[in-house]
């Protein structure tokens, strides 16, 4: 006998507002005796302890709380729930996030503030960062290369790792679910007077899905990774400190090709973490910040008698030291600023050569406060560099309290995003195929060697044009935003965002080959924006029950674009066969993989004599594109779309014996797929969870 896909959405609805309803008296009663918990505290956005309320920038906090009771797994888990992001696979098999509608490629993830790398195309890979030994996520929209650099055009995620308890403590974690996800993971922690001491280890199994049974290869193949993470922090005194992190993740994954091409995926990658700090007095402190990251990734083929076929290597190495120094004038006023110096290599199958990134930088912010109701950031970064052009990056931000319970605030700031080494130093020709692809420095060098071998048939453009440097892409970013306090338990956020990214990276045709096929290389050539409004609202009618709603409206369009469908210069028609008709400027949708509308709903309730909570969450995306259907280059309303789906996710979890919690639940309740186009959506997961607390 087969269910309904909305029957069951309905069944866990009213189960869930049965037990909203049945416990709301004793709920209300209890709100008098509880005592407001202290405001949240954010570090990313300033570098420096903030609250997440009083903050002139647009900014969300996800509390281990939150991460627990939902029963994530990975990054891309919790991030693809919060408003104005979603998370987008890459034809790699990765995730990466979009956010405000921008690129993966242009959101700097961190991990206690320092960055990740291992970005091959582009995009991050944040399904690879396990939730386990998660404290709180911390999310800047909005160009942050002010205080960041380079990768932070779009914004910030840093996920804060958990610090030990006073005495010993430990917790167990364990899941299983569908496809055969098996999830297994121990934190250990010891704190006592000047030192504490963590390590976390994480081990996680997919058995691989398949969405489309009617080919011969699986949408995702069977991996395994494991996370180990150790943190020590040893207090010489009252004034100084000593902070030591090192953590280390590798993955197995195999990679099949077809019946005949067979092999395997791995990806091993390390960072070590240290940072000295000292307080010299109520005024001046400093720290002295070494980090050091290494990420390898390889990939082969076999032929069926074991010979390889084909092979690749990445091997990225960031070295980073910085000195920060803080001066607190005031109570009202701050001063950050810091300098540093990012040493990067990268070895990688198809490069012209083995690159080197020199990038020495200098940063100074200020924070004050003229007056209880007026809060001001000012800030600028320099950005020096051997292999593009130097980078300035200022920015400001600022929020005024109309009232106790209306604020104003808005932000304006310079991103960049510095070319890749994929960009610069590409030298890839496709076997089957046949085309060439050229990083931009390897053009002049290259290209007149495959013409010396008879390669090339004529050469488009110039050589000339490949002497200068090729731009950073760069955008300005601007937030106008208001919080609303209706009552204390009601609150309603609206912000309203612009990003102008101009010196767009892409690709061109440069030369046409004797086989018939083409040369490809990368210029700065696109203008392009986004905009459009989000709106966030938590309303908490009982201490034990939080609901909380988002919505995104984004514009995203390619400035060049629009002029053409506005000068009448783009057609299409809707059949092969049939004639073409002129395209209006309204028949243009806009950048691909981009929803125009985005949200979010989710509730939370606890039941505390039970000791049992649960949550209902649901996300909506409505109908983009991936692709031109119908031949103009250009996405527009004739074209094919995605359809618009929406997922919901139900977990609840029971606490016994004070240190035992089961938790149970179903992630995407309805069972969407999509076979063709959205890999990263697997289908229905039934799982459980035992956590144990000593």
């Amino acid at each position: 006998m087969s269910l309904n896909k909305n029957n069951i959405l309905i069944f866990f609805l009213f189960f869930f507002s049965c037990l909203l309803f049945s416990q709301e008296k004793n709920t209300i009663i209890q709100d008098s005796t509880k005592t407001e918990k202290l405001e949240d505290v954010i570090i990313t956005a300033t570098r420096t302890k903030r609250q997440l309320s009083s903050l002139p920038l647009p900014a969300l906090l996800i509390s281990k709380k939150e991460i627990h009771s939902i029963n994530s797994l990975r990054l891309n888990d919790i991030l693809n729930e919060q408003t104005g992001l979603i998370t987008v696979p890459d034809f790699g098999g990765g995730e990466g996030i979009q956010l405000q509608g921008l690129d993966a490629q242009y959101t700097l993830i961190l991990i206690d503030g320092v960055p990740l790398i291992g970005r091959s195309a582009g995009t991050l890979d944040i399904s690879r960062i396990t939730v386990g030994n998660i404290k709180q996520i911390e999310i800047v929209k909005g160009a942050s290369s002010s205080l960041y650099g380079s990768d932070a055009l779009g914004g910030v995620i840093n996920i804060i790792t958990e610090n030990p308890k006073n005495g010993f403590n430990a917790d167990l974690n364990s899941r299983s679910g569908s496809f055969g996800t098996y999830d297994n993971s121990m934190n250990l922690g010891y704190k006592k007077e000047k030192m504490s001491i963590t390590s976390f280890i994480n081990g996680f199994q997919s058995g691989g899905y398949d969405l489309n049974t009617e080919d011969e290869l699986k949408t995702v193949e069977p991996y395994s990774n494991y996370t180990f993470n150790t943190k020590l922090d040893f207090n010489f005194n009252d004034k100084t400190n000593l902070f030591i992190s090192g953590r280390y993740y590798t993955q197995n994954q195999d990679y099949v090709a077809s019946e005949n091409l067979k092999g395997e995926s791995k990806i091993n990658e390390w960072n070590t973490h240290l940072k000295l700090s000292h307080t010299y007095n109520k005024k001046w402190s400093s720290y002295f910040e070494f980090y050091a990251t290494r990420y390898k990734a390889n990939e082969f083929l076999n032929n069926p008698d074991n010979s390889r076929f084909s092979e690749t290597d990445f091997n990225q190495l960031l070295i980073r030291p910085e000195a920060r120094g803080i001066y607190i004038p005031s109570e009202k006023s701050t001063f950050i600023g810091g300098l540093g110096w990012n040493h990067e290599t990268l070895i990688r199958t198809d490069f012209s050569s083995q690159p080197e990134f020199n990038s020495p930088y200098i940063y100074l912010q200020y924070d004050t406060n003229p007056n209880d109701k007026l809060n001001i950031i000012l800030g600028a970064r320099f950005d020096n560099h051997n292999k593009y052009k130097s980078q300035f990056s200022p920015k400001t931000a600022l929020r005024y309290e109309l009232s106790n319970k209306i604020a104003v605030k808005g932000s304006v700031g310079y991103g960049f995003k510095a070319p890749d080494f994929r960009q610069l130093y590409f030298d890839f020709s496709n076997a089957i195929v046949g085309y060439t692809v050229l990083g931009y420095n390897a053009v002049t060098t290259k290209l007149p060697e495959m013409e010396d071998e008879g390669q090339i048939a004529n050469i488009i453009v110039p050589l000339s044009e490949f002497e200068d440097e090729l731009n950073p892409e760069n955008s300005v970013s601007i937030n106008i935003g208001i919080d609303y306090t209706l009552y204390s338990n009601l609150k309603f956020n609206l912000n309203i965002f612009r990003n102008n990214i101009h010196d767009l990276i892409d690709t061109r045709v440069v030369a046409n080959k004797i086989n018939g096929q083409n040369v490809f290389s990368y210029y700065n050539v696109h203008k392009v924006y986004t905009q459009g409004v989000e709106l966030n609202t938590l309303w908490k009618p009982a201490t034990n029950i939080k609901i909380s709603g988002g919505y995104q409206l984004l514009f995203a369009k390619d400035t060049a674009a629009e002029d053409a469908f506005k000068n009448g210069n783009v057609y299409a028609r809707l059949t092969p066969s049939s004639s073409s008709f002129q395209l209006k400027e309204q028949d243009y949708f806009g950048l691909y993989n981009r929803s125009r509308h985005m949200a979010n709903f989710k509730i939370f309730y606890t039941v505390e004599k039970w000791h049992l909570d649960a949550n209902i969450r649901g996300t909506y995306r409505s109908k983009y594109g991936l692709y031109d259907t119908n031949g103009n280059s250009y996405l527009d309303t004739y074209d094919e779309f995605i359809k618009g789906y929406s997922i919901w996710d139900f977990a609840i979890n029971k606490t016994f014996f004070k240190n035992y919690q089961l938790g149970l639940g179903i992630d995407n309740v309805l069972g969407f797929t999509d076979t063709q186009n959205i890999s990263n959506i697997s289908g229905r997961i039934f799982y459980g969870k035992l956590n144990i607390n000593f």
